[in-house]
């Protein structure tokens, strides 16, 4: 199989590209959030859907392109083969907590399966340790599996997580946005 090259996307070129992130699920982390008597119990686990579901990017309101212009310092990286896009990943630096957000990652179907997802949260994770960011930041749902389970592999841990974030429904509809953080094993400055 042939290896393609990870290379830095120029922002004039790509602003704008639109990013399709759909994937279908036949499980999700359930949360449930339980007031006790002195304070919260929340439970999270895993479990099945009665019936696959399928997420869409153009069911969304805010399709994900890559240098939306609320990422203003963002760089992206990715595989490019004949003027197509395989593979990226964006990332941006939140200088005031130093830390580094990766704002979109897409592997397309031609290469899934070939290691380019670890290559790149790679390169994210070099670009944290060499930038001197504290962490590495990205968001998933709880609903794609696949994809937490990913970062889990990658060494990523869950930090945290918005109930209300997608919709005012989100622990109803098993869709709560998962906050996921990395952490480099030498102290940043």
């Amino acid at each position: 199989m042939k290896e393609y090259p990870i290379t830095e996307l120029e922002k004039e070129k790509w602003k704008g590209y639109p990013l399709p992130l759909s994937y279908t699920a036949d499980e999700y982390y359930d949360i449930s959030v339980l007031r006790t008597e002195d304070g919260f119990s929340i439970p999270i686990q895993k479990k099945r859907f009665s019936k696959p579901v399928t997420h869409r990017a153009e069911d969304g309101d805010y399709p994900d392109r890559l240098f939306a212009d609320w990422w203003e310092a963002a760089r992206a990286f990715g595989v490019v083969e004949g003027g197509k896009l395989l593979a990226v990943i964006e990332v941006c630096p939140e200088e005031w907590s130093k830390r580094l957000l990766v704002t979109e990652l897409l592997v397309y179907p031609e290469l899934r399966g070939r290691g380019y997802g670890k290559k790149l949260i790679d390169l994210a994770k070099e670009l944290t340790v060499r930038g001197g960011y504290r962490a590495l930041m990205l968001e998933t749902q709880s609903n794609n599996v696949n994809a937490v389970d990913f970062y889990l592999h990658e060494g990523f841990t869950l930090i945290g997580f918005d109930s209300c974030c997608y919709t005012n429904r989100d622990l109803e509809r098993k869709e709560v946005r998962f906050d996921m953080g990395w952490f480099p094993e030498a102290p940043c400055k």
